[in-house]
């Protein structure tokens, strides 16, 4: 039978320790971050211009605000 101290080592485990967790990696870079920034800003001068009355402008802002700049601020690498 063995003795408590050998119980207490076989329960704490003597094999090699786990390996750490992989480091997580963010998704955006700085890059990405930019980019939102510069959609950010096209989008508020979008509504400003549509607030002023703007007719043409204040669609093309926000169109390429929505659909260009957010789309390549998630998909560039």
């Amino acid at each position: 039978m063995p003795s408590p101290a050998e119980l207490r080592r076989q329960r704490r485990g003597s094999g090699p320790r786990p390996a750490e967790p992989p480091s997580v990696e963010l998704p955006f870079g700085r890059r990405n971050y930019l980019l939102f920034a510069v959609a950010a800003v096209v989008i508020l001068a979008g509504y400003i211009a549509l607030s002023r009355g703007s007719i043409t402008l204040a669609p093309i802002l926000l169109l390429v605000g929505y659909l260009v700049l957010i789309p390549w601020g998630i998909l560039a690498k």
